[in-house]
């Protein structure tokens, strides 16, 4: 958790995809169809429509962008983060490529740029021997495509159900050797240099801005990182940070999954950015957690 929590504008950090943007497979809607929440379309590819949030979402999070630092943060390359629209696009600082990228104003940043290819050249092995280790002679039929995200990390398609027992464990210790993490979630297996981190960008942009309180959302491991740096975290309950229990002294786990939760972190944020602009001192996140306590008292 951060600890230097300032008298600047709030900062939101928030995940996308299976956070605040959902496919029509991850929507985990109940009940009769015409209780269903009405929608917008967040994202189009190949001419359809892909990635969706309620319309309440959408207008909570037009409130948020308007009153904080609003960053999205995603693993999504910078071609895949163009094709979403939200609230706010191509305004402020956004991050793609789990933190290679630093957009500001939809631009990458230089300097960001340079800081992230010294620390790759001079901490990590390059791509090339990990990309030979996972479709060489050491490659297992489990993984079934690998692919490369901007040149920065690699990310496979997986069977989990062919995957050898000790493969994991191998294949993070080889990773570990060379500078390099591993993520397995659900059948997209991550292998990212360890310099490239959603919350070293995240860090970076707080730095930039002079934010000072810091209010984080997401669902996978790979936001683990996001979460433990803010002040007040928030995360729905699914996805793979529910799976492993994910929990800490500032995070709030919504009561809703699926698409809903992606509006009920909005409304979460929504009141804590009310809180935050109150003339009383801070009181804490707003109180919508399954037996988790949200984090201790800040004082702006």
């Amino acid at each position: 958790m951060s600890t230097h929590a300032g008298t600047g504008p709030v900062m939101v950090a928030s995940d996308l995809d299976r956070t605040l943007i959902y496919s029509a497979n991850s929507m985990a809607l109940g009940g009769a169809d015409h209780l269903a929440p009405r929608m917008v379309v967040a994202e189009v590819y190949d001419a359809a429509p892909l990635s969706f949030m309620t319309r309440a979402a959408e207008e909570l999070l037009e409130g948020i962008v308007e009153r904080s630092v609003f960053v999205p943060v995603t693993t999504r390359t910078q071609a895949q983060f163009a094709r979403v629209r939200l609230p706010g696009f191509g305004r402020g600082y956004a991050v793609t490529t789990n933190g290679a990228v630093l957009l500001q104003d939809g631009e990458p940043d230089a300097d960001w740029s340079r800081h992230i290819q010294r620390s790759l050249g001079t901490e990590c092995a390059p791509l090339s021997d990990v990309l030979d280790h996972l479709t060489g002679s050491a490659a297992v039929p489990a993984i079934l495509r690998v692919r490369t995200a901007e040149d920065f990390f690699v990310y496979s398609i997986v069977d989990r159900q062919a995957m050898p027992d000790a493969y994991l464990e191998e294949l993070a210790a080889w990773c570990q050797a060379r500078g390099w993490t591993t993520s397995l979630q659900g059948r997209k297996l991550y292998c990212v240099p360890a310099p490239i981190t959603k919350e070293a960008a995240v860090d970076e942009v707080r730095r930039r801005s002079g934010t000072g309180l810091l209010v984080a959302a997401g669902d996978s491991r790979l936001d683990a990182g996001i979460l433990e740096l803010a002040d007040i975290a928030i995360r729905p309950a699914h996805g793979e940070l529910d799976s492993d229990a994910f929990t800490g002294p500032n995070l709030t786990v919504t009561s809703a999954a699926g698409i809903l939760a992606g509006e009920e972190i909005l409304r979460f944020v929504d009141d804590v950015l009310a809180q935050a602009s109150g003339a009383a001192p801070f009181a804490g996140a707003p109180a919508v957690q399954r037996g988790l306590r949200p984090a201790s008292p800040a004082v702006l």
